[in-house]
């Protein structure tokens, strides 16, 4: 029997009573055995390699993983079964002729112990001796404890490598693997816990998360490996992403023998044209944080200043519009540069206070802001009713330290720009993706080559509307499009955005896309005579100035959307996709149509353009 430093088996004899050290027999009997699991290249659709996962006698308390490695705890056996799982692995993988590499699972420890119980050579005598060649090893270090000495590790870790052995990282962001360990081991693979994996199609954290680890593995020429696939919508969003391998049982099973061939369900979601819709995570620009803000880096006084020096310090900087008072680096007041000098040039002012300290004019109840905060949470200061926070600015501090003054009207230009910048991402009425979303998923779908059906729908009558019952009343006839539009589209082919005011997209990848157009029109023009007041009702309209001031009769509110179906081989330009679609809208509004569908220009667009 081969063995990697497995201590005798006269060591590992079994006590007398049978209940005691259950796991040390099993090592004496070599009754471990491994299953095998899928690894698949999501790009080819083939299985890549597979993962050797061990198992205790069938039918006993040993069976499960998680018991083998509480009785190794308990045991103190831990290096001993983890060598004892290699081999297994080792042995049984030499036995079969199925194409790929093999993954085998040790701790970092483990790893350790190993070859510097070994060596390199007798290690890699004892792969070949079982039929496995080194370079179809991947050695995949599981942490269940941090790594202590990271710099050994390091080095055991190149010695692994000049063998031909490739190494992995398991359950990367669990908490235990390490960003430091991903740049020093430098491993060929690093598998993403199955956290960020499950339910992803539903989670648009989870998948920024992996879009970050994804710019971090093209740092380092790493390939990621998605474990935990369950769903086949996982699976979808995590191909659209472009995730080079994965793993699941979407994919296939642990079983006792390779498998050689994907199975036909999760082959055919990898074989689809049609892309997925991503869930959209909630977000707020990144300028919106003080750090974008352009400083005040306004001279400071104390409470020794007087107030003909503070007059010298406001002439010689004639844009100044205050100054911070300091107790130490810790600020405590604003004086305003008007209010100062509306006191400062009274009669007789400076002769008889122009010695005296500065802080007879001093605000001390100012607003103080770490240079972290974001703007949103500032809107506070322009809905105070204490307007000096307006005209006196606040107080930029980084660690209790003051680091330059803040205006109102700065803080006025940057909550409108953040929130502009915003409703480019996700429209603040209905909470929709906007137009950079929008513009992402045309992207996506014409970098697939797929077919689909753009779709824009704008409301007819709306702005009278508008005008007649009031913005709120507005809004919600807005929000009622919204949620009827998104009880007809599948929330997995069909994408829904808001351009903003009154404009929809829609971008379906259902091949009932028509039926579910003509509903919405059709369901939104019977729920939204709701929104009208009984006479308008009646009249079927309401009376109001048209763009011109003009009094004359317009008709109820209705929908109409511009429809036109695209081939995703013939465009390159999420541009030329939209503008399609805008037209097709304003010949649906010429013609007062519901839902109607215009043909797309033939020939490749991008050669017509080019020409």
């Amino acid at each position: 029997m081969h063995t990697l430093d497995i201590p005798a088996p006269d060591l590992l004899a079994a006590p007398t009573s049978r209940s005691v050290n259950p796991l040390r027999r099993v090592l004496r009997e070599s009754a471990l055995y491994p299953v095998f699991q899928p690894i698949v290249n999501l790009g080819d659709q083939s299985v890549y390699a597979h993962e050797a996962l061990i198992r205790g006698p069938q039918g006993s308390a040993l069976h499960t993983p998680d018991a083998l490695l509480r009785a190794a705890a308990v045991e103190q056996l831990s290096y001993e079964f983890e060598a004892a799982c290699v081999v297994a692995s080792l042995r049984h993988w030499g036995q079969t002729s199925v194409p790929g590499r093999l993954f085998v699972n040790l701790s970092a420890s483990a790893l350790t112990q190993l070859m510097a119980r070994r060596g390199r050579d007798a290690i890699l005598d004892l792969i070949v001796t079982f039929g496995v060649l080194p370079r179809m090893l991947v050695v995949e270090i599981t942490e269940h404890e941090r790594v202590e000495d990271m710099d050994h590790l390091a080095e055991v870790v190149r010695e692994v490598h000049s063998a031909g052995v490739a190494l992995a990282l398991d359950d990367f962001g669990d908490g235990r693997s390490s960003l430091r360990l991903w740049s020093q081991l430098k491993p060929e693979f690093v598998k993403i816990d199955k956290y960020f994996t499950k339910n992803i199609s539903q989670h648009g954290d989870k998948l920024k998360t992996i879009q970050a680890l994804q710019q971090i593995a093209e740092v380092f020429g790493t390939s990621l490996v998605a474990e935990g696939i369950e769903t086949a919508q996982d699976l979808r969003v995590l191909r659209d992403l472009g995730i080079g391998f994965g793993q699941g049982y979407f994919l296939g099973r642990p079983c006792a023998s390779a498998s050689e061939v994907l199975a036909p369900a999760p082959k055919a979601v990898l074989s689809e044209r049609q892309i997925v819709v991503f869930p959209e995570l909630s977000r707020a620009s990144s300028g919106g944080h003080l750090r974008g803000f352009s400083l005040v880096q306004a001279p400071t006084v104390t409470a020794n200043t007087t107030n003909n020096e503070l007059a010298a310090v406001f002439m010689a900087a004639p844009e100044l519009h205050g100054v911070v008072m300091l107790d130490g680096e810790r600020p405590v007041a604003i004086i305003n540069r008007a209010r100062f000098f509306n006191e400062y040039t009274k009669l007789y002012f400076r002769e008889v206070w122009g010695r005296r300290s500065c802080a007879m004019h001093a605000n001390l109840e100012p607003r103080l802001i770490e240079r972290d905060h974001s703007v949103d949470e500032l809107i506070g200061i322009l809905t105070s009713q204490d307007q000096r926070y307006l005209t006196d600015g606040f107080i930029v501090t980084q660690n209790g330290r003051y680091v330059g003054l803040g205006t109102g009207d700065q803080l006025v230009r940057s909550v409108t720009e953040t929130r502009i910048e915003a409703a480019r991402h996700a429209n603040p009425l209905t909470f929709l993706p906007g137009n950079i979303p929008i513009s992402q998923h045309i992207e996506r779908l014409l970098k697939k080559q797929a077919k689909f059906v753009a779709c824009y729908a704008d409301l007819n009558n709306f702005k009278p509307f508008n005008d007649y019952y009031g913005y709120w009343r507005g809004d919600e006839m807005i929000r009622l499009l919204a949620r009827i539009a998104m009880e007809q589209c599948d929330a997995q082919r069909d994408f829904l955005g808001h351009v903003g005011g009154d404009d929809f997209f829609l971008l379906f990848q259902s091949a009932d896309w028509r039926d579910r157009g003509e509903r919405i029109v059709a369901e939104f023009d019977a729920r939204a005579l709701a929104l009208f007041d009984d006479d308008a009702r009646a009249a079927g309209g309401i009376h109001a100035e048209d763009r011109h001031g003009v009094a004359r009769f317009f008709p109820c509110t209705t929908l109409s959307i511009g429809a036109v179906a695209i081939d995703g081989s013939r465009f390159s330009r999420a541009e030329d996709v939209a503008n399609l679609a805008a037209q097709a809208k304003h010949d649906a509004k010429q013609a007062c149509a519901g839902l109607l569908e215009r043909s797309a220009p033939a020939g490749n667009q991008d050669e017509a353009r080019r020409n």
